[in-house]
């Protein structure tokens, strides 16, 4: 077998808010959006992520969704170019309402960790985890 593409669906509990969360975040937007679903393409090889109203998803899993208060589904990860565009990514998840985990300006841990990486870890409005981070040895 060979995919041809690989997507993420997750769920959301208002797909309203959440299409303007990752637009202002700047996700480019996959089609038009419906009350159920809004879609973005995200990266330079257009990683798609649909994000499904909860009771919608649900019933295309024949079972529950994850609650995100007891545990975690997924943390994507997003590669920036400088450490500049980490503390923007910070800046911006905090102005539009997403909750910061680590900022590497405040948390000495997060600045590098291990791997020399500078490093924030932010939630969405549905506390869908994203990490985002700089890594200075990395070659474009």
């Amino acid at each position: 077998m060979k995919p041809k593409k690989i997507w993420a669906n997750l769920a959301v509990d208002n797909v309203l808010k959440t299409q303007k969360f990752y637009t202002k975040l700047g996700f480019r937007s996959n089609g038009s959006p419906t009350k159920e679903l809004v879609s973005f393409f995200v990266g330079d090889d257009d990683f798609i992520i649909h994000f499904f109203e909860k009771d919608r998803l649900k019933s295309s899993l024949e079972g529950d969704v994850s609650d995100l208060e007891k545990g975690n589904e997924i943390m994507f990860t997003l590669a920036a170019e400088s450490t500049s565009e980490v503390d923007t990514w910070v800046n911006e998840v905090k102005k539009i309402g997403g909750k910061i985990f680590f900022d590497p300006k405040k948390d000495i841990k997060a600045l590098y960790d291990d791997n020399n990486f500078y490093v924030c870890v932010f939630s969405d409005l549905d506390g869908h985890k994203w990490n985002v981070f700089y890594n200075p040895g990395q070659k474009a």
